[in-house]
């Protein structure tokens, strides 16, 4: 087992365990800890505050009136399949049929049953680092080997030359996740024909996390499965929790090749089997709002990214500008600080306010370019924002 650090496998599987051998918090339970104990903002955790759409969660109310609220199908209730599907092309021009569609309980779980059906004792998935902690947990239990290609600040763009060193003819899965969490990247298209070539030329699946898919502010998400020559090797993940505001439902799905996506339903069945079923056609209404609802999500993120992003540099904070997502990065190192972590845990007390370092999602040996760096979620409403800038500010007078 190659991966290093805290992720141990034990005849269990792959646990997060600490320096004691114990089941370990993670930062983001941690974090979230600390701002309910110390009345800090809570800027860690990617959730929004406030509702989604009421079409969509009346559609949910509905559901519920009408029945909706036992076992759905195993691949997910029709009606969530065929609005994937329609989606797909509406957006992206990417045909599919409702039978290449498998509803999951969120993108977590599609991601874990994509690398558990796919990844052999041995194989290797390439993942960007620094990347979304389930990769590497789900990666172990598989007993593949986890290998990264770095992003590194202030662009976070990879170097096409160590994506190259990195898939190999034992790559089993290019993994890649766009628009990025947590640093907000987006891959352009010159770095997606390069995914796609590679995988061609090493017979590699792509898997694909698209979970801010409609959360693009300054050019259009491209998915890989758009490309010439990308659908056919690419397992397409995505959610409707970050779009529609509704993170606690749990509804994701995946699509792709016929052949992927019954190897993955083999082992979806054995994980949840089967959830929210209310909520399914709830995220189909969803999926069908028209295209002014997706603009206009997508530009009032935009103004919260714009608000925090600036708060952060008047406070003294140096920030690379995300592309899309959730959370913006911003660099301590003017604060004199070599210990993300450590930052973190303290600046509650020195600023009311919350956040993730980013060493949190790179592997231990990898932490030396990240140990200055801290996430922040915008994701919140314009007046928690508001009140968390006067809060930094105290940062640039201390």
């Amino acid at each position: 087992m190659d991966i290093p650090g805290p992720w141990q496998r034990t005849a269990r599987g792959a646990l997060l365990l600490d320096d004691a051998g114990e089941l370990a918090t993670t930062i983001f339970a941690e974090m979230s800890a600390l701002a309910a104990a110390t009345g800090a903002i809570n800027l860690g955790q990617g959730f929004p505050d406030e509702d989604g759409p009421s079409e969509v969660l009346e559609a949910a109310r509905r559901a519920i009136a009408d029945g909706v609220n036992q076992y759905p199908p195993g691949p997910g209730l029709p009606a969530l399949r065929e609005a994937v599907a329609e989606h797909q092309l509406r957006f992206y021009g990417i045909p599919l049929d409702a039978a290449q569609v498998l509803v999951t309980a969120g993108a977590t779980e599609a991601l874990t049953a994509t690398i558990l059906a796919l990844v052999d004792h041995g194989d290797e998935v390439v993942v960007l680092e620094p990347f979304y902690d389930s990769y590497a947990a789900a990666v172990a239990l598989a007993g593949g080997v986890l290998r990264t290609v770095p992003l590194r600040w202030p662009g976070f763009r990879p170097d096409h030359d160590e994506l190259r060193a990195a898939v190999t003819d034992r790559t089993r899965l290019i993994l890649i996740n766009t628009p990025h969490n947590p640093t907000g990247t987006m891959l352009d298209r010159t770095t997606l024909e390069l995914v796609i070539d590679l995988a061609h030329e090493h017979d590699a699946v792509i898997v694909t996390d698209e979970v801010y898919e409609h959360l693009a502010f300054d050019a259009p998400h491209i998915p890989i499965a758009s490309l010439p020559g990308g659908f056919e090797r690419t397992v397409t993940i995505s959610s409707g929790g970050k779009t529609f505001n509704t993170t606690g439902w749990k509804i994701g799905w995946l699509s792709g090749p016929l052949d992927l996506v019954r190897a993955i339903t083999a082992v979806k069945q054995y994980l949840t089997y089967v959830n929210g079923a209310p909520f399914q056609p709830a995220i189909a209404v969803g999926l069908r709002l028209p295209d002014a609802f997706f603009t206009g999500a997508a530009d009032a993120l935009r103004a919260k990214r714009d608000l925090l992003s600036a708060s952060l540099r008047e406070a003294g904070f140096a920030v690379s500008t995300p592309q899309g997502g959730y959370f913006v990065v911003a660099d301590a190192a003017p604060f004199g600080v070599t210990d993300a972590a450590d930052f973190a845990r303290r600046l509650p007390e020195l600023a009311g306010v919350v956040g993730v370092p980013l060493t949190a999602f790179v592997l231990p040996e990898h932490r030396e370019g990240y140990r200055s760096l801290i996430r922040f979620a915008y994701c919140k409403r314009p007046e928690v924002l508001q009140e968390a800038a006067g809060r930094l500010a105290g940062l640039a007078r201390a």
